[in-house]
């Protein structure tokens, strides 16, 4: 009696243990299809479309002429006549051109202190006359060392031609002649007067005079 009860429960046991093993093989194939390795994906080249670079507009070409820029100068003074007019300008300030110092306003001592000894310094017509070759500048001063007039012997001024004057600055207001050249009178203003001196020989500029006739009376006086 005792042995079959012991060969029941031994039965029971391997039984319930038979079912444990086939619930958890059971488990084990479940998580299999969940954790299991997943196939391998190749991954495929990947063609980049291709792109043409898109065309530049093409200018259409335009029939009308080329602007010649010269063209549209031509109602423009010449060169020369703006340097006569240039002259006139500088004449009113007492002036010629490359030269600070202006007639009825400058002392010719304190030039002589900063430019040095002229190379001539002489008595001629209304006054004493100080030449500077190399700097191409005259000064007609008085005994009180007033300057009363300026010249310019500029090269820049020798291919202005009585015509040019004409041109820019009108007749002149006095024509006069001394020796062999040619001198040609502007009033400035009530102080200066622009003087042309054109030889004959040339019929071009040799120099300029800015003139102070007021400075230029009885400068040798006293």
């Amino acid at each position: 009696m005792n042995q079959t009860k012991r060969f029941k429960q031994f039965a029971v046991g391997i039984s319930f243990a038979l079912s444990l093993s086939l619930t958890a093989c059971s488990g084990s194939n479940n998580d299999a299809d969940i954790t299991g390795t997943p196939p391998v994906i190749t991954d495929a080249p990947v063609t980049e479309p291709s792109v043409e670079p898109s065309a530049q507009p093409t200018a259409a070409p335009t029939n009308e002429p080329a602007t010649n820029t010269d063209d549209k100068q031509t109602d423009k003074p010449s060169d020369v006549g703006l340097t006569v007019g240039s002259l006139f300008e500088l004449a009113k300030e007492g002036k010629v051109p490359d030269c600070s110092y202006a007639a009825s306003v400058a002392l010719f001592d304190e030039i002589e202190k900063k430019w040095g000894k002229a190379d001539t310094n002489e008595a001629a017509g209304k006054g004493i006359y100080a030449e500077y070759k190399n700097k191409g500048i005259t000064f007609g001063y008085n005994k009180g060392m007033k300057v009363f007039d300026v010249r310019s012997y500029s090269s820049k001024l020798h291919k202005i031609t009585l015509k040019d004057i004409k041109s820019a600055l009108g007749k002149a207001d006095e024509e006069s002649v001394n020796g062999k050249d040619d001198i040609y009178t502007y009033k400035v203003n009530d102080t200066y007067e622009l003087k042309f001196i054109i030889p004959q020989s040339s019929g071009k500029v040799d120099h300029i005079s800015v003139f102070s006739p007021q400075d230029a009376k009885n400068n040798m006086a006293g």
